[in-house]
Order: structure tokens, then sequence, then C-alpha cells
């Protein structure tokens, strides 16, 4: 994710006042009797769920949204939610079948209407959806997303609504995995006021889960309650959820060792030592779809051009994995072997692709640097936000790793973006000049989603803008493969390519972390390393 970065997370509202000391009273950090209060990043942009495609945002649409499917919060399995059956004879024209009862929190019905016209509001290139690209698959979105001019048409001729509870999708190609793509967010329904009123929508957004947005305050915090009249499988077993920004985990973490915030869902690096004594069994640290990258601007002529593959395989063989990840992150990260994740397992496609070259070795690396003809200018810079994640810490050993392997002095350095939301901002838009920050948590648990979304031309989170013909190719003959054995071969050699240009640089695989008060309980982390809210009880 969506993306991230993928893998993303102020000092209360001190980012605002520039004067608080701490987060709210004692015990519950201001949250009330049956209110869960956990630490939260500023997402990017407003909660369209087809314009988000980061962490912070994506765990808001996921408490407020119910889709077609819904990943099983252990095992990742895409099962039916608001569908009541999704068939196909040919892995390419799909009829779809809601089930009865569902309705959004304002009282208007959950129809096919209600997905359709969501689904083609994203696609429509007037309306600038980050998640524009997860429509690309549907006949006739060229129509109207295309790549210059204006659109041909206002809604896409693979979709047709046939009554209020069925809908067909007629897509360009067979996609043999598509309907379990569908538990991502991007694919929730909009009800009519989303399109009646988009402003009113957007200050205070109506879904269909099982939570209410009660008020939200850009920048400093957001308050969701439990909706009663909520009629699905999964209704929340609290109260609501307040969501405090932090700009700093450390601090977060501090107020919930004082008893002024109940979760905190990015456990920092430098608490890693200490975590275990200071919360015990309410410290839950476990494998997750997620995997740090540094990706480089290859839209950049200095990072693009013919022969600096070989620069960047050079840096990706400078960099200490299993130092920094036992040294920095207690071995609650992996080293990396490939642009996928380890949690995905190898029946789910994990496997060793990226070999000598995700390996630490300073001589490879100095003649690999000198056979693409150096560093550009002679240096490097990283680039991330710093307010969560740690990131300022392990970028630094990457750094530090870096120059100790070329030997020349500080040639790579760091250059830190102070929120999340400022990092994202210059990232879509193709302003950074050296190798950035670039993780990724996954939308649904297959190969495909750690490989198309990122690396396949012109996709919604290919930020370094990577194009190659022939990886674009095995993706699509990939997802046209109904046998699974034989498309996570062809994912595998799409990877295969990925090792020879080294677009990015697969760092390691990163475990889901938190932390939570003694007045919780069922505190859980998803595959994807989200907190499943509506499971968390109060005491």
């Amino acid at each position: 994710m969506r993306g991230a970065t993928h893998a993303t997370r102020v000092v209360c509202a001190v980012a605002v006042a520039l004067a608080v000391t701490s987060c709210g009273g004692s015990q519950s950090g201001g949250a009330g009797a049956g209110i869960v209060s956990s630490s939260w990043g500023d997402p990017q942009n407003p909660l369209e769920p087809a314009n988000t495609n980061e962490v912070q945002g994506g765990k808001v649409l996921d408490m407020l949204f119910r889709g077609l499917k819904r990943y099983d919060p252990k095992t990742g399995a895409a099962q039916d939610m608001v569908a009541s059956k999704i068939d196909t004879t040919d892995s390419q024209h799909f009829t779809v079948t809601l089930k009865d009862g569902w309705t959004f929190s304002n009282g208007e019905p959950v129809t096919a209407q209600s997905f359709v016209d969501a689904w083609n509001y994203a696609a429509d290139v007037r309306n600038k959806q980050n998640n524009a690209p997860f429509f690309s698959d549907i006949a006739g979105y060229d129509d109207v997303h295309p790549t210059s001019g204006e659109p041909k048409a206002k809604t896409m001729s693979g979709l047709v609504v046939k009554d209020p509870k069925t809908f067909t999708v007629a897509l360009k190609d067979k996609f043999s995995t598509w309907p379990q793509t569908l538990g991502y967010q991007a694919f929730s329904p909009l009800p009519k006021s989303f399109f009646t009123d988009h402003d009113g929508w957007l200050a205070k957004p109506v879904g269909n889960g099982p939570y209410t947005v009660e008020s939200y305050t850009k920048g400093t915090a957001m308050q969701l309650r439990a909706w009663d009249g909520y009629t699905g499988p999964d209704k929340a077993q609290n109260d609501g959820v307040d969501l405090k920004v932090y700009t700093d985990n450390n601090t977060a973490y501090t107020d919930l060792i004082a008893g002024n915030l109940d979760l905190v869902d990015d456990v920092p690096a430098s608490q890693l030592k200490n975590v275990r004594n200071d919360l015990g069994n309410r410290y839950i640290n476990q494998p997750a779809l997620i995997i740090q990258t540094l990706t480089f601007p290859l839209y950049d002529p200095q990072w693009g051009k013919p022969g600096t593959e070989k620069v960047r395989q050079g840096i990706s063989r400078a960099i200490n994995r299993p130092e920094i990840t036992k040294q920095i992150f207690q071995n609650t990260r992996s080293p990396a072997q490939d642009w996928t994740s380890s949690a995905l397992g190898a029946a789910g496609g994990f496997k060793d692709m990226c070999g000598e070259l995700c390996t630490y070795d300073p001589v490879a690396a100095k003649q690999l640097i000198e056979e693409g003809g150096g560093l550009p200018g002679g240096k490097m810079t990283i680039t991330s936000n710093v307010d969560t994640g740690s990131h300022r810490t392990w970028m630094d050993a990457v750094c530090n790793s870096i120059n100790n392997a070329l030997g020349k002095g500080p040639v790579c350095t760091v250059n830190p973006v102070g929120t999340f939301a400022d990092f994202r901002n210059q990232q879509t838009a193709f302003k950074l000049t050296g190798p950035f920050r670039s993780g990724w948590q996954g939308d649904y648990p297959l190969i495909q989603n750690f490989l198309q979304p990122l690396y396949y031309t012109g996709a919604s989170s290919n930020y370094g803008k990577f194009s190659d013909p022939e990886f674009d190719r095995l993706v699509d003959e990939a997802n046209r493969e109904s046998d699974t054995a034989k498309a996570i071969g062809l994912f595998q050699d799409s990877e295969k390519i990925l090792a020879a240009q080294m677009p990015s640089i697969p760092l390691w695989y990163q475990n889901g972390s938190a932390g939570y008060s003694e007045r919780l309980s069922a505190v859980e982390l998803n595959q994807f390393s989200v907190p499943v809210y509506d499971r968390i009880k109060v005491s």
C-alpha cells in the first residue's frame, strides 16, 4: 500500500502548539471509557479510498469501509464480505452478487451502483486518484484514463449494473486472481453523498464499515466511534478509536509507558532493547507483509542513464544488511533476498532472487560503481521522512555502511524530511533527485502486489518511473495464468529483471510491532502489521 509505502507510520499536539509536554490525561490519553487511544501519522491526502495508497490513511479506511472481499487478519485469505459470490467461467468476465442488508452509516443501501460509481470515479483521469491504475485491467479504462488528451468516456464499458444486487465486470484480458485483489480499499463502495456533497464528505467521510468519523483535525487527531447500526460480521468490540498524530514515535512510546496512550503500532528502534521489560506480553512482534527498499529516481538522467544500473547494484553491495538488522533492529528485521516479502512463504512466491547483489561485499561494491561511471557527482543523498519508523536511525546506518565500504569519506548523506506528508508530496511529485525510502506494505497477500504496483510501467506506486517492456510482458502473462505455480514462476522471472536493473534496493523485511496498555485486551496485528481495531476490547 499501499505505499508503502509503504511501510510508513507530534509530539502530540506539540507539532501544532509547540508547547505541550504530554498528550491527554492519565490512563487513556484523554480517551473515555471504552475508547482506544492510538498513535497515528498524518495521512498525505484526504481519505478517499481510491486516493489513499499509504499506511496511515489506510488504517482509517479499514475502519470506515467494507468491500467485496476482506482479508482474514491471521491468514490473509480473501474472504467474501459484501460480496455473496463472484462467478466466472473464463477468468476475464465476472458476475458479482452482493449480500442483503448492507448499508452506509447515513442509511443509504449499499448497491451494485455504489461499487460501479466508485470504480468509475476512481478510474476517471480528471479525478486524479492515486489508485486509478488498480482499475486498469477493466475494459474501457483507457477511454476514461488516457495517457494524453481528454477522456473519450465518463464510465468504463467493462462495468454493467444488472440490478441493485448484481453487476458484471469485463476485464481486458484474463486475470485469474483478480477477485483476490478486491479486499484492497481502493475497491470500496461509495455513497451518493460522496458525489453530491464531495467537500462535505471529505470533511467527514461516510462509509459502510464498523466505525464512523466523529471529528477530524488534520495534523492533530481523528476520533472514530463504533457504529451501532453496523450489521457486518465484525462489529466493533469497543466504543471507538481516538487516533493521535505524533511526529516522533519515541514520544508516542513514552506516552504509552506513562499511561497517556493505549496503543503504539510502531515501537521505535531505540526502545527494542527495553520493550519486553517495559510491556511483557503486551508487546507484539510478528512477521508482516512489509519490505523496506531504497528507490532510485530513474526520471533523473544522472540516475537513469544506461550503465548506472551497475552503480545501483554497487550501492546495494555496500549495505551491510545483517549488521544493521541486528544492531539497530534487534533482529525484528531480516535481510532482504528479493523484492517481495518473506511472509508470503515459498508457496506464495518468496524466493532468493537477489543473490549476491544483496550481499555485503565492499570490494565488489567499489568495482561495480567504478564500472558504472561512479556516483553521480561523486556523492549521493538518501531522503526520507523522519517523524515515524525510526527512519533517521537506519538511514544514518546505511550511509555509514556505504561510506565505510567505499572508503572515500562521507559520500553518502541523509536528507531528512520533517513529516510523512511532506515527504510523500515530494515523492509523488517526482521531485527527489537521489535515492529515497520506498518501503511497501502489501495491499493483499499476493506476489503480484509486490511487483506490479511498484515496477510496472505507469503503475500507481512506481515513484522511480522504472519501465521495462519485458518486465511488463512477464507480469501480464503471469496475471493471465490460471495455474498458480506457473504464475508465480513468471513473477519470479520478472524479478530477475529487477536484479539486472536494480531500480530499487531491497533492504530488509519488517516485522509488525506494537505495544499496548493494561486497559486493552484482544490486541492483534493483521498480516499487514495494522492493528485489528474492531477486535480490541477496553476494560
